[in-house]
């Protein structure tokens, strides 16, 4: 079946995290993504490890778990784009392609001739996403940038830990996430535009803004009222009770989004006489009374387990789950039922095969696809070059003798 993307083809010089997640969700979709690294390098992320893909002896490899999440459905071609002749290949691939996502320091891509100021007026269809830590304009513009950074900068960290404790990033680099997936979703929109208009464009997209952007409903908090929003640990902002919860054996979370399925809580509770109380009666009210409201709820939660109370308020119609560890959520019914882990063959895998994270993209005639595993450093260089270019097995040969491929 072919993918909702089928016949465009990216050319990708991302690395690490944010480009990468951005062209591998292209890729599901159906793009070809041809995946540019160095030789004898490759990605960064190839080697962050602990843990390693293991061989058939049990070995480690050189592909990191890291380097997994992000790259399936690419081709791997290494260009030393630093040489000129690399230059000059690297041109001749983006005349075969549509798209161009990089994520180099503002202005780097400049000194090999590869901006999109180089390449406009050659390719005036071409797409071209810059991925960058504080974007092309502005006076950070000029600064490396990482997710930690953005997150720092951005204020979510602000936003995470417990009140009385220090600032908290996220788990994982969710600034280089939440950016890949704005670029993906501008991408898309400038592909439409180009089947419109024949015209391509820049995009530029950065770290920093698009933390600053999913800080959503805190920083519109913050807009409307002019006040610094605090860090409440697993509280939120504007629903109470809605947070953690001790159980007599776990650590359960309640998400009580309305004044009927606090009722229902506090019913199952015994404590039916909490819904009446002016305090909180209403959510303006709990949220507005919290400080008194959640020891209370603190106190009964601990009096049932955590199947009970999940029992008893789903049947209530009660939004609850529990605080699942990693390996508790790939056991989880849901989360098999609904395809989230998946296998590919690997070369390097001693089982054959490797797991990996499934797409959360669910669509009913163009479903994402999984063609390609994540790829060996050039393991598709030979390929590519014989079937965007045309190039024989010589002369392949040659570019591999001068270091260029």
């Amino acid at each position: 079946m072919a993918g909702a993307l089928d016949g465009v083809r990216i050319f990708d010089l991302t690395r690490i995290l944010a480009g990468p997640s951005c062209t591998q969700m292209l890729g599901d979709l159906g793009a070809d993504v041809i995946k540019i690294e160095r030789p004898r390098a490759g990605d960064d992320t190839r080697k962050w490890g602990p843990p390693y893909i293991k061989d058939a002896g049990g070995n480690e490899t050189t592909e990191s778990a890291y380097y997994l999440s992000a790259n399936r459905n690419k081709r791997s071609v290494t260009i030393d784009i630093a040489m000129p002749e690399g230059q000059a290949l690297a041109r001749r691939m983006i005349g075969q392609c549509d798209i161009l996502v990089e994520n180099f320091k503002t202005g780097d891509l400049k000194r090999y001739g590869l901006s999109y100021d180089d390449l406009k007026e050659q390719f005036p269809g071409l797409i071209y996403c810059s991925i960058t830590g504080f974007g092309q304009t502005g006076p950070y513009a000029p600064y490396a940038g990482y997710d930690y950074l953005a997150q720092s900068m951005g204020g979510i960290m602000s936003l995470t830990g417990e009140p009385d404790g220090q600032p908290m990033k996220v788990g994982v680099g969710i600034s280089d996430l939440m950016c890949g997936m704005y670029a993906g979703t501008a991408i898309l929109a400038a592909l439409r535009h180009r089947d419109r208009t024949g015209e391509g464009q820049w995009i530029d997209m950065a770290l920093l803004d698009a933390q600053v952007a999913w800080l959503v409903n805190e920083a519109q908090n913050y807009l409307i009222s002019g006040e610094r929003p605090p860090r409440r640990g697993n509280g939120h902002p504007n629903i109470v009770p809605y947070q953690v919860f001790e159980t007599a054996d776990g650590h359960l979370v309640l998400a009580c989004g309305n004044d009927r399925q606090f009722r229902e809580l506090c019913d199952m509770a015994g404590e039916a006489h909490l819904a009446d109380d002016p305090r909180f009666a209403t959510n303006d009210a709990r949220s507005r009374n919290r400080e008194e409201l959640i020891p209370l709820v603190a106190d009964f939660m601990g009096d049932k387990t955590m199947q009970e109370w999940m029992e008893g308020l789903r049947a209530r119609q009660v939004p609850c789950a529990p605080v699942n560890t990693v390996d508790q959520v790939f056991e989880d019914a849901q989360v098999k039922a609904r395809g989230m882990k998946i296998e590919m063959p690997h070369p390097l895998a001693g089982a054959g095969a490797i797991p990996l994270v499934a797409s959360p993209i669910k669509m009913s005639a163009t479903p994402p696809e999984y063609r390609h595993a994540p790829p060996t450093l050039g393991q598709h260089t030979a390929e590519v070059l014989g079937e965007l270019l045309e190039m024989g097995e010589g002369e392949i040969a040659a570019l591999r003798e001068d270091g260029v491929v």
